[in-house]
């Protein structure tokens, strides 16, 4: 609104007040010049109101001048923009990331949270935001925590985002590795026994196997034995 004002050459009635002329100097070029001010001035005052919703312009339309007008706007959006503050700092004190979702996805909320803390002119140090992001790590990540918290070299908010987003993709990645080995330990391929085939006394042993090649001979050879004479035995 000030910027629409200024190309108007109208901002500067948010901050004076009505000349007064005084007794015995009132004559047609003062006059006249009081006049070209109110008109201004009421403009001015106008295009402010017509700048405000509804809701609004019905509380402010009774204020008498423009520099009022102004003060009274400014008090009430300095009172919001403390609240916004104090807001902002909860969010970012709050904010912590959890095990469930994507640590990128999250670092990237972190990231506004930030830029709305320095949007609001509370400018965070950048080492500061280093470190309070690897403060807000979750818990699964405990050990790759420390190795941060135990680097002695400093590191840039766009390099710690950078190795989280290795380490992410790497633990993503041996997650997969370890389901795929999974689902081949249970699968039995045909033809194969499973493991409780096999054990016990009679181990190695299938129900209805037949005779090997030498079993049969050996008892081939038994019976003939049995069938051969008594007498040629003893011989």
């Amino acid at each position: 609104m000030r910027f629409y004002l200024t190309t108007l050459n109208l901002a500067r009635f948010l901050t004076e007040i009505a000349p007064v002329i005084a007794e015995g100097q009132a004559n047609a070029q003062s006059v006249t010049a009081v006049n070209a001010w109110k008109h201004s001035e009421f403009l001015c005052r106008n295009y402010v109101l017509n700048g405000l919703t509804d809701t609004l312009y019905n509380v402010y339309c009774k204020v008498a001048t423009t520099k009022e007008l102004w003060e009274s706007l400014e008090r009430k959006y300095k009172t919001e923009d403390a609240g916004t503050k104090k807001h902002v700092v909860a969010k970012f004190l709050e904010y912590k990331m959890v095990d469930s979702k994507s640590i990128m996805s999250q670092v990237q909320d972190l990231q506004v949270i930030i830029h709305d803390n320095n949007a609001e002119g509370m400018d965070l140090n950048e080492s500061f935001q280093v470190a309070s992001m690897v403060e807000k790590i979750p818990p699964s990540w405990i050990d790759f925590k420390n190795y941060l918290k135990h680097k002695q070299k400093e590191m840039s908010v766009e390099e710690l985002v950078v190795r989280l987003r290795i380490e992410e993709d790497n633990r993503i990645t041996l997650k997969k590795g370890s389901e795929v080995e999974s689902s081949k330990v249970h699968v039995v391929e045909p033809g194969q026994t499973s493991k409780s085939e096999g054990k016990g006394p009679h181990k190695g042993k299938a129900k209805g196997k037949k005779p090997r090649p030498q079993d049969r001979n050996f008892q081939e050879e038994v019976q003939v034995l049995q069938l051969w004479p008594t007498g040629l035995q003893d011989f």
